[in-house]
């Protein structure tokens, strides 16, 4: 029988099926039937620093009696360690009921707010930390190394103070993505997620407003992922990839392993298929090895990476035309 075991950011993980960071994973209860499901590792929900300042911000506003410095120091202080705790109660008890590694999320936009914060993370236990940065850069004066050098300061600052892996959720929106992992891995990254799913807005023809866009994935997204995880994992060799965005059935697991991938992190199909799904995945992935005679996941990761295959300007290929030429 196949061992599906591997390493991810140092750990060991049963399989390499991780839940991404969601609604999923923001509790105890939750998480318990993730883990009864099979899942290797778990993100837990993002704590976001935005969040967190505009419920200070509510309090502050609808407020009475914040006429004082002190007043609105201590609604500050009392509101932001109440949804630290909160995070951080989840972080050991989930740690105290299920053997499955708990990897932490922090959404931050500044590169220094969160430090303390990912000290408190590994003191509750957590396994690793996931970093969750993203920035719309509408400035037209800026340049773009002056962004990218905002996430190097974010994993820099905060591997600093924890001994815990740190690893980095990214966007697709870089000019060099290779190079910039590549900065990530020599300042402190263990791994890098292979893609963030953002908030997109769409419009309201009808309402004149401003509205979401479809939250989950499609199957079909995992092109924005495939590509890059096989380049990357060749190019660069000190750092570890999770695959994210577009995983939905066993076939895509194995589709990111041989692309180069260490581990996958699925979401939007558990919203759609419920937890089962990832049984069915690692189902999928095991009778699949059996029947090619591999043994464990290391005998074909990064078999069809960037570097493996004969041909590798298939993964370098933006046009279209050769796919087109056979349709009238």
């Amino acid at each position: 029988m196949a061992n599906l075991e591997t390493k991810y950011l140092g750990l060991t993980l049963k399989n390499p099926i991780i839940v991404s960071s969601s609604g999923l994973t923001n509790s105890v209860e939750k998480i318990g039937k993730l883990a009864e499901a099979g899942a290797g590792a778990v993100v837990l929900k993002s704590l976001f620093e935005e969040q967190i300042n505009h419920e200070i911000n509510n309090i502050i506003y609808k407020g009475e009696g914040f006429d004082y410095p002190e007043a609105v120091d201590y609604v500050k202080g009392y509101t932001r360690d109440n949804s630290v705790g909160d995070y951080l109660k989840i972080i050991k008890e989930t740690k105290e009921k299920y053997d499955i590694p708990v990897i932490a999320s922090i959404n931050c936009f500044s590169s220094d707010e969160w430090v303390d914060f990912a000290q408190q993370i590994q003191e509750a236990g957590a396994d690793a930390i996931e970093l969750n940065v993203f920035v719309v850069n509408t400035d037209k004066n800026s340049e773009s190394a002056a962004y990218e050098q905002l996430y190097v300061d974010v994993v820099s600052n905060v591997s600093k103070v924890v001994s815990i892996p740190v690893s980095v959720k990214l966007g697709l929106y870089f000019s060099n993505l290779v190079n910039v992992v590549n900065r990530l891995s020599v300042s402190g990254a263990a791994g890098v997620v292979l893609f963030n799913r953002f908030y997109e807005p769409d419009i309201d023809i009808n309402k004149m407003t401003l509205t979401s866009a479809e939250v989950l994935s499609s199957p079909a997204d995992i092109r924005r992922t495939l590509r890059w995880v096989a380049i990357t994992s060749d190019k660069v060799k000190n750092i570890d990839i999770s695959a994210s965005t577009g995983v939905h059935d066993g076939e895509a697991v194995i589709k990111q392993l041989l692309a180069g991938a260490t581990s996958v992190q699925t979401c939007s199909a558990i919203y759609k298929h419920g937890p089962k799904v990832i049984t069915e995945m690692k189902e999928k992935l095991e009778s699949w090895m059996d029947e090619n005679g591999f043994n464990t996941i290391g005998d074909f990761r990064g078999k069809m990476n960037y570097g493996s295959i004969e041909n590798s300007a298939l993964y370098e290929r933006a046009q279209f035309m050769k796919y087109f030429s056979s349709y009238e």
